[in-house]
C-alpha cells in the first residue's frame, strides 16, 4: 500500500471538518486553539527569518551586559531542555492537562506546537544584542548567502511536509478535536528527504543557522548552541521510533544515514 502524502491527509481533516455537523463548545475550542497556534507559529517563524537574516543584530531585547549575558542564555537554552521534556512520557502528561478537560488528549499536539512557537518567539524577539557585527556580506556574497538562506527554509519546510505537516503545524490536535475523533498520527516518514538522510529537519534547521548574510558573537552563540542540539536531539527521537516501529525502523536506519547524505554507520 503506497503512504499517502502529507498534502493529503491534511486536506482530508479540512473536508471531514466541512462534512460535520455544528457541535457545541467543542469546536469553539477547536478552532480557538487553531487560531492561537498557528497566529504564534507564524509570528515565531517570522521572527527566526527576520533575526537570523540580520546576525540577532536586531532584536527587541535592550538589557545591558552582564544582565543581557544571563538573559540570552536562558532564552538560548530554555527552548531545546523543554521541548526534549515535553516528548518524555511526564512531558506528554504535562501537555495533556494544558487545554480543558477532557480535551487534553486530543489537543495535546496543537498545546506542544503553541508551546514551542512561544519558546522561538522569546528567544528571537526577547533577545538582547550584542551591538557587535564582525562581517556584514556584500556584493555577489550577499546575494549568494542570501540565496542558501532562503534555500535552506526551503528544504526545512519539505522536511517538515514530509513528515506530515498536520503534525508540525500543530493541526493534527485542534482539526482532531473539531471532528471529534482520536488524532491519527501519520506514519514513520521514509519518503521525500527521509528517503535521503533519516533528520532532514534538523539539518535543514541547522542550515539555517550558518548561511545567513550577517555575523555577530550573538549569531555564532546561537549557532553553536542550536546545531549541537539538532545533532543530538534526534538520537532521542530514533529511541522512541525504535520501541514504536522496532526491526521496520532498524532496517530504516540500515539503509539511510543519520545527517549526511551519503554517510552511513559501519555494520
Amino acid at each position: 500500500m503506497s503512504r499517502r502524502r502529507p498534502l493529503d491527509r491534511l486536506l482530508d481533516l479540512v473536508l471531514g471538518l466541512l462534512r460535520m455537523p455544528p457541535g457545541r463548545g467543542r469546536i469553539a475550542l477547536a478552532f480557538a486553539y487553531g487560531v492561537v497556534c498557528h497566529a504564534i507559529f507564524a509570528a515565531a517563524v517570522g521572527a527566526m527569518v527576520v533575526a537570523m537574516f540580520f546576525g540577532m543584530s536586531e532584536s527587541l531585547g535592550r538589557l545591558e551586559p552582564p544582565l543581557s549575558w544571563l538573559a540570552n542564555w536562558a532564552l538560548l537554552l530554555q527552548f531545546p531542555v523543554v521541548h526534549s521534556l515535553l516528548l518524555t512520557g511526564r512531558g506528554r502528561q504535562v501537555l495533556a492537562r494544558l487545554a480543558p478537560a477532557p480535551h487534553g488528549a486530543h489537543l495535546a499536539t496543537t498545546s506542544y506546537a503553541i508551546v514551542a512557537s512561544v519558546q522561538l518567539l522569546a528567544l528571537f524577539a526577547l533577545w538582547s544584542p550584542s551591538g557587535i557585527v564582525w562581517w556584514r556580506a556584500e556584493g555577489a556574497a550577499f546575494w549568494a548567502l542570501c540565496t542558501l538562506y532562503a534555500t535552506s527554509w526551503g528544504l526545512l519546510m519539505k522536511a517538515s511536509f514530509d513528515a506530515g505537516a498536520e503534525v508540525q503545524s500543530g493541526a493534527l490536535g485542534w482539526m482532531s478535536l473539531a471532528q471529534d475523533r482520536r488524532p491519527v498520527f501519520p506514519d514513520m516518514p521514509t519518503g521525500g528527504l527521509f528517503a535521503v538522510i533519516r533528520q532532514p529537519i534538523y539539518l535543514s534547521f541547522a542550515l539555517t543557522l550558518w548561511t545567513v548574510p550577517v555575523w555577530t558573537p550573538d549569531q555564532l552563540l546561537l549557532a553553536s548552541v542550536l546545531t549541537l542540539y539538532c545533532v543530538l536531539a534526534p538520537m532521542l527521537k530514533e529511541r522512541r521510533f525504535m520501541a514504536l516501529h522496532g526491526a521496520r525502523f532498524e532496517a530504516y536506519r540500515a539503509r539511510v544515514p543519520y545527517m549526511l547524505p551519503g554517510l552511513r554507520r559501519p555494520r
